[in-house]
């Protein structure tokens, strides 16, 4: 099964790593190219998948910067894809480009497989990006009581805040000035910006405003103890690590390229078994 990432500043991706090795635990053998923008020339993200659906790819992920082009380029797409208006995994089926989202299908799977049946309750999201609005929309689909928006553009928060409200989730939007008062009356605290990433380093709001009732994601996982993750741990709160949802976004998305129901359910099968190599690996859990 011919796989790959397009997107840019790829080249450390760990995707090919997790999709080459969920195929050997499946008995699927599986290949994965990265084809980085940065390291050859990409003209649009459709020349990109005309080229690699004409020698034989079943499917690519799509990253940074086509995630919305992706769902548009698509004949048709899932109810994720299209409620957070992007995706990150294209399949190419007889019929045509099938788009999904299994940032927000991943989220979902692995906020369960973190933090068991725990409600998420009132939640604080920073962070209104590509990631940021799938985390959004899982979170309303998990039942969140209300989801706490809060980005640098005011404009895209708000604008978010009323996707939300349309698909009939409570959510509201603060300003930075607001942090310090809003985080403790949250149960949830997420992270969906750059602020962490081993090129952006720091905690994206005040380590002392984590509390042990809290629990937290973060979208970063490069490295995977994060400064956010670190301070959570040091409180006593919950922590779901960016590791959670590097890791059922593949397998979700390994699950679509699968062409029947008992390829995917080996690849369903095989999820707990790379969750735990990976927080091994990247976490040093025992």
């Amino acid at each position: 099964m011919k796989l790959g990432l397009i997107g840019k500043a790829i080249m450390n991706s760990s995707s090919p790593d997790l999709h080459v090795r969920l195929g050997k635990l499946t008995g699927i053998p599986a290949t994965y190219d990265l084809f980085d923008a940065n390291e050859q020339p990409i003209e649009s993200l459709e020349s990109q998948v005309r080229k690699v659906m004409a020698v034989g790819y079943r499917g690519v992920n799509v990253t940074y910067p086509w995630k919305e082009d992706a769902v548009r380029l698509a004949d048709r797409a899932s109810e994720g894809a299209r409620m957070v208006g992007a995706a990150n995994t294209l399949v190419f089926e007889e019929d045509g480009i099938f788009a999904e989202n299994t940032d927000f299908t991943g989220f979902i799977s692995g906020f369960r497989a973190t933090l068991g049946e725990r409600e998420p309750g009132r939640v604080l999201l920073l962070g209104t990006g590509g990631v940021g609005k799938a985390v959004a929309f899982g979170l309303g689909r998990l039942g969140a009581s209300e989801i706490v928006l809060m980005d640098l553009d005011p404009t895209k928060s708000r604008q978010l805040a009323e996707e939300l409200k349309a698909q009939g989730f409570a959510a509201s939007t603060i300003t930075p000035e607001q942090l310090a008062e809003t985080v403790p009356a949250c149960d949830g605290l997420v992270n969906c910006t750059p602020i962490g990433h081993e090129k952006s380093p720091g905690c994206p709001l005040p380590a002392e405003l984590i509390a042990a009732h809290h629990w937290i994601f973060d979208a970063v996982y490069v490295p995977a103890i994060t400064e956010f993750v670190a301070a959570a741990k040091a409180a006593g709160a919950e922590v779901m690590s960016g590791v959670g949802l590097f890791v059922f976004q593949g397998v979700d998305a390994f699950k679509r390229f699968c062409e029947d129901e008992a390829k995917r359910a080996a690849a369903d099968e095989q999820a707990a078994t790379l969750y735990a190599h990976y927080r091994r690996e990247l976490l040093r859990e025992p």
